[in-house]
């Protein structure tokens, strides 16, 4: 379950990043919009459609993600409400173990 909350964190922080380097990409074209030349009207087009399609991919994934992230919280939750005890002796070795290795230190 860790790892898999992990994962979600890195999804996360990848689509965050990817939403900045968009952003970033859309202000460079926005500031070059001036330049003239059919090279760099051509150029300008695609990398807007590439744009355009990579932030249509990152809004797929971004949905995915957050389903996914939904999925597993409902299943946390309702295997907390199916075995709470396991859950709480499980959470009390969790802490037991935190505890022990921050008082190591």
């Amino acid at each position: 379950m860790q790892a898999n909350d992990a994962t979600i964190t890195e999804q996360q922080q990848l689509v965050s990043d990817m939403k900045s380097v968009i952003a970033d990409a859309e202000d460079m074209l926005a500031a070059t919009a001036d330049q003239a030349g059919d090279k760099v009207a051509s150029l300008r087009a695609r990398i807007q459609e590439r744009l355009h399609g990579a932030r249509a991919r990152l809004t797929e994934a971004e949905q995915a993600l957050i389903a996914k992230s939904r999925a597993a919280a409902r299943a946390t939750d309702a295997y907390v409400h199916e075995s709470p005890w396991t859950s709480v002796g499980i959470a009390a070795g969790v802490g037991l173990l935190v505890g022990l290795i921050l008082g190591r230190r």
